[in-house]
Order: structure tokens, then sequence, then C-alpha cells
């Protein structure tokens, strides 16, 4: 998916020299030149990343940041200070107001574009679990957002993997004000430690004695139990292209040494208040309303939850103007599947379904149990082209290969038949879209079912 790049400046050679880097990599840009005009396209959700300049005449870029993170409708939002201050003063200051990084000028194209992507990615998962958690709201959840805002990031659980003893009293000193730091010099011990500690962030040198940090890295990112908490690297001047390496494969942060006291602060304060928000939004999410939409027999989303983040996302996809893919699925003759083997077997065929589905689609993604023996997935940013390439995948997944019944005893052929469409109209109501599908879904049938029937806007 392609991320919409907001850049603010009020100097139009430099918003033109910024549009033209991230267009060549296909960047969506979009652009205000002064703070005013940017805190607006911010509120309206516009854009997922913003490139902020410093120096502005009706208000700076500090002040734009700080509003910016201490409104619970865009502090998620990843902001990048792009300025020609370079003192630590002014870095620090930016830090401060909540900014994600501080590049000055003049950036490279290599470094802009490793730390925009770097902050995409971030900025993808996050949109998933905070739309999620709108639904969660609806429903009577609380939202993390004000709480957010307040958390100061400060009493974190960090762990620092340097293997230097000067530089890991030192660096133990300046955190230890803030944090409760554990540290450990073995590196090829790390990972297990990190996986048994329930840290907030790890902070790992690039520059082990016979380890590769970067693998380290990685693994921290392979591994479930640390899948999710934030990495900052840290790296010697002369490392700068391990760190764009770095940031490729899943570090968050880095900073290069010699490590000023302030920065190293700001910035851990940054990656702790992340990773507690977004621990909020999974929490809010996945335990606290998982019995309230959830479908108990197949685990996948119930009806209710469907229609309500339905339309959420059509809503999103209308702002936006991009594609939004609807199938609705039924599986053949599912009755004669009770009757002929009883609800145990019905039961198990569903089971597996859900299973099934699960393989066929993306994680972002919305599956649901849409009642009986009818599913509904939804797919955002896709268009009837691709849908249906994915329609027929699940089609042949479900027919080639027979479902086993009653605790494996018996095997017996399944197959499917589904209605897709999409959402193209601005503002098109999802009860028509929901009916299109369903009209689609029934010429499957008619035709013979075990079959994919498109029906275009």
């Amino acid at each position: 998916m392609s991320a919409r790049i907001l850049v603010v400046d009020d100097v139009p050679a430099n918003v033109k020299l910024l549009e033209a880097r991230l267009s060549a990599e296909y960047f969506d840009v979009m652009t205000a030149s002064n703070g005013t005009e940017a805190l607006a396209l911010a509120s309206r959700a516009e854009c997922d990343i913003i490139l902020l300049d410093v120096m502005m005449p009706d208000m700076d870029g500090f002040e734009v940041c700080r509003r910016l993170k201490t409104d619970p409708a865009t502090h998620h939002i990843p902001v990048v200070m792009v300025t020609a201050l370079d003192s630590p003063a002014d870095r620090n200051r930016g830090l401060e107001a909540g900014a994600d990084d501080f590049l000055t000028k003049p950036v490279s194209d290599v470094v802009l574009i490793a730390r925009v992507r770097s902050l995409t990615r971030l900025k993808m998962m996050t949109d998933e679990l905070r739309m999620r958690a709108i639904t969660s709201l609806e429903i009577g959840m609380q939202a993390p957002e004000r709480s957010a805002v307040a958390d100061t990031g400060r009493g974190g659980r960090i762990l620092l993997v340097d293997d230097r003893q000067s530089s890991y009293e030192r660096l133990a000193t300046i955190l230890a004000a803030e944090h409760t730091i554990d540290v450990e010099p073995n590196p090829t011990e790390a990972l297990f430690h990190a996986a048994e500690g329930n840290y907030d962030l790890l902070i790992v040198s690039l520059d082990l004695n016979n380890f590769d940090g970067l693998r380290l890295c990685s693994q921290a990112r392979s591994l479930e139990r640390t899948r999710h908490v934030p990495i900052l690297a840290i790296a010697d001047p002369e490392n700068s292209t391990r760190l764009l390496r770095g940031l490729e494969i899943g570090v968050n942060d880095y900073l290069l040494r010699p490590i000023d006291k302030t920065e190293l602060l700001a910035r851990a304060r940054t990656q702790i208040r992340r990773r507690r928000y977004t621990d909020h939004l999974r929490d809010n999410v996945q335990n606290s309303i998982e019995m309230a939409i959830t479908d108990a027999l197949t685990g996948l989303h119930n009806r209710r939850y469907m229609e309500s983040h339905l339309a959420t996302l059509a809503e999103q996809a209308s702002t936006r103007g991009k594609p939004l893919a609807l199938m609705i699925l039924d599986i053949d003759y599912f009755k004669s599947i009770n009757d002929n083997y009883g609800h145990d077997a019905g039961d198990d065929v569903l089971r597996e379904f859900a299973v099934r589905v699960r393989k066929s689609i993306r994680g972002i993604d919305l599956a649901c149990r849409y009642g009986g023996e009818e599913f509904v997935i939804v797919m955002p940013e896709t268009d009837l082209h691709v849908a249906g390439m994915v329609a027929e995948r699940l089609r042949r997944s479900i027919a080639g290969e027979p479902f086993a019944v009653h605790k494996g005893t018996k095997r017996i052929e399944v197959t499917i038949s589904i209605g897709l469409t999409t959402l193209e109209q601005k503002g098109e109501a999802v009860a028509d879209v929901l009916k299109r599908a369903d009209t689609a879904l029934y010429r499957a049938k008619h035709d013979g079912r075990n079959r994919v029937v498109s029906q275009a806007a």
C-alpha cells in the first residue's frame, strides 16, 4: 500500500524537491505551506506521515508538532522534522515536542526514503489497530487515545545489549534516571533475555564484537514474544549504512555515537509511549471485546462486528478514493451435510472452512461469519480483478481437499459459491454493496455452484 506523505514547508523550492524525491518512490504526496493548513489536513486523517519544516512564519514546526502530538485525533501520525537547524538543542527540542525523527538538511535520498518506509510500516500497523479500536468504542469499550496523549514515556523497562563496558555503563546510568534498565553484555543470550523480560524497549549496539547486531534485531522481529517490542539501534558514524539496513528489517529508531544524553532519553520516551499505545489498542481489540465480536464456533468476527467495521472501512475508502472489495461466500449444499452426517460434522466443516479462509487472505482483510453457512470477506484497497483472483484461490482451496469430520474418521467433499463486488462510488451505502454481492452469489448458485461470479458497481 502506498503511504500518503504530507510535506509542510513555506519555501516552494523545498516542497518541490521533497515532492519529487518521494513521488519517484511511488508515495502519494500532499503539501502545505504553513502550520495551520497542516493541522487542518492532519485532523481530517488525510495523511500517513508528516515531513515538517521548523522555520515557518505563522507557526513554527515545534509548535505544529506539539499540537499534533497533544491532539487525540492526530497524536498517532508519525512526524519527521526536516530542517537546516543542526544543533543538539534544536534536535532535542523537536524530539521533546513529540517528533518521531529529526533530519538535518541536506538529507540524503537514501536516509529520507529509508526513514519514511520504516515509519510507513509502523503507521499501517497502528491504523489497523486503531480502526478496530474504533469499532470497539462503538460497542462500549474505552479508547486509549487520551491516556496515550498524557503518557510521559517514563518508567519503562529497557534491555540494553552492548558488550563494551565503558559504553553500557554510561548509557545505563543515563537511562536509569527515568527507567528500569537491564544490561546484557552477551549478545548470544540477549534474545532469550528479551523474550523473558517483558520489556518496553530494546536498545541494541550494532558494533558488537564477533556478533552481528542486525541479526539480533531481525531475530527479535521474527520471535512472537518480541515482535512488537520497539528497537533503538546505536552505532558509530561510519556504520550509517548498516543503520539504514536496520530500518528495513524493523528497527524503529537509531542514534549515532557520541550519544547525547538528552536525545537518548527523548528517543527512548517516544518509543515507549508508542509501545504502550499499541499495546492498549491490542488489549482493547483482542482481549476486552473478544467475546462480543467473535463467532464462537469459527473464531472469525461475527456479523455485529462486520456491520460496524465495514461502515468504517467504506467511509475510509470513499474519503481516500481507494477501492474496496467485498465477497459473500456460501457453502454449497450445507443442509445436506447436516442431514447426512449430523450437526457435529457440520460444525467440523465450518471450523475447517474458517481455517482455510484465514490462510487465503491478508492480515488487513476482514473475514466474518455472516450467518449459518454464509461468510463475508472485506478487502481494503483491492480492485475487482485482484479480488477475483483471491476468490478463485479460496474456491480452489475449499474444493481441492476433502474436509475431515467426526474426529478424522470420515472425509467429505465441500465446495463454495462466491459473489463478488467492489465499492466504487464515493459515499455508496454499505447495504447496496452487500446487496450487489448477494445478487452475484445468487447467480453463482443458479449457474451450478462451485464458482465465483463478479458484479461491478
